[in-house]
């Protein structure tokens, strides 16, 4: 079965959709699918990949976005589509490519929209009033033109769930369980960053207004204050990193901006090294992240606002929700550390076993109703370049 995945708003590099849609597609193949993935890039490419065949169509930049593309040629995205002659279309991208569900109707494709962004909350970016009234209209109508959409957490699902949606599935996405574990920690990782006593926190993710990273610096500036002596790593780039380093170097924080970190295994050892991290982004529908720094034997302090409670489940040494700004996460994170380290690194990995990659590609699969695979009877054809 020819499964056709097409996404915008993914990272040249890294991020937690270009993680899920890699880890998606590669257990499609394996599970004898042919997976073809449609991203935005600033070339074309076509290209047979771990994931299955991968197809870059040209797209401007987003505007003080970091990076971010998007697949805006209507008529060559649906081009492109006819040649692969889908028989699954699936959509990661609540906004930009919702009129994607109306062209799978029209060709009797049946597709499928993954709810990897809180739309309610994009919205609430703009303005609290009209959010949930703009919200509901364009979610009614998502799920109105998709057979199927598919939510990875109860918060993510709960706007959809409001709206009496019949065609909703809940499928939680997953964690390398190899890759990220805490036999990566590393001490001359820790010594490069602290002193033998710090207490070494990291932020990792996009600094992006709606990740809220100053709420991690604001956490760090409280438990200084508190005489705790803390450092914060800051793993990732974004749009308000000089604001945040003139910040941090205006209040004297100590605060090490390292940057988009491209090695994976030095990204491993370092989630398995710090004390603890922090996850303060309120419309995360899942947390892709903060799930690998489980698995890496490293408690998270999240913020109580968005799905990240659940992932890292009842509240204990495993993890913490805060709500608000800085004050309350410095209250979590020395909760989480004043528990013995050996008990708060083994409740994270346990908690981050509940979620291996298989069992998310399972329950894409059914969702796709493609459990059982059937050859495709579709012939693979080249797509070239106009």
């Amino acid at each position: 079965m020819r499964i056709v995945r097409v996404a915008n708003f993914v990272m040249p590099r890294s991020g937690g959709l270009r993680t899920a849609l890699r880890h998606l597609g590669a257990g499609y193949r394996a599970a004898g699918h042919d997976p073809v993935l449609i991203i935005p890039g600033p070339d074309f490419s076509d290209e047979d990949t771990d994931q299955g065949r991968v197809i870059t169509l040209p797209g401007p930049l987003v505007p003080r976005m970091g990076g971010y593309r998007l697949l805006l040629d209507r008529a060559r995205l649906s081009s492109t589509l006819k040649s692969l002659r889908p028989d699954r279309l699936e959509v990661s991208d609540r906004t930009t490519l919702r009129w994607l569900g109306r062209w799978a109707k029209r060709h009797d494709v049946p597709s499928m929209m993954v709810s990897h962004e809180s739309l309610a909350g994009l919205l609430r970016l703009f303005g609290p009033a009209p959010a949930r009234r703009v919200g509901d209209m364009l979610n009614a109508r998502s799920a109105a033109d998709h057979d199927q959409i598919v939510c990875t957490t109860a918060w993510a699902a709960a706007e959809f769930e409001r709206l009496a949606t019949t065609n909703l599935t809940r499928v939680p996405l997953g964690v390398d369980l190899e890759r990220f574990t805490p036999t990566n920690h590393n001490p001359e990782l820790r010594s490069r960053w602290s002193a033998q006593d710090d207490v070494l926190l990291l932020h990792c993710g996009r600094l992006s207004p709606e990740k809220k990273p100053r709420r991690s610096l604001e956490a760090l500036h409280h438990l200084r204050k508190a005489g705790v002596p803390a450092v914060l790593l800051v793993a990732g780039t974004g749009p308000l990193r000089a604001t945040l380093q003139s910040e941090a170097a205006d209040r004297t924080l100590p605060v090490r901006f390292l940057g988009h970190i491209t090695n994976q295994q030095e990204l491993a050892s370092l989630l398995a090294t710090v004390d603890a991290a922090i996850a303060p982004g309120p419309i995360e529908t899942f947390g892709l992240a903060a799930l690998e720094t489980l698995a890496s034997g490293t408690p998270v302090v999240v913020s109580s606002e968005s799905a990240l409670p659940e992932v890292i489940g009842p509240p204990g040494p495993a993890g913490l929700a805060a709500p608000g700004e800085g004050p309350a996460y410095a209250e979590a994170l020395l909760q989480l550390l004043s528990l013995p380290e050996p008990t708060r690194r083994a409740a994270a990995r346990s908690r981050a076993e509940h979620f291996p990659w298989q069992a998310s590609v399972d329950g894409f699969l059914q969702a796709h109703k493609a459990a059982t695979p059937k050859p495709s009877q579709n012939t693979p054809r080249k797509i070239s370049a106009p």
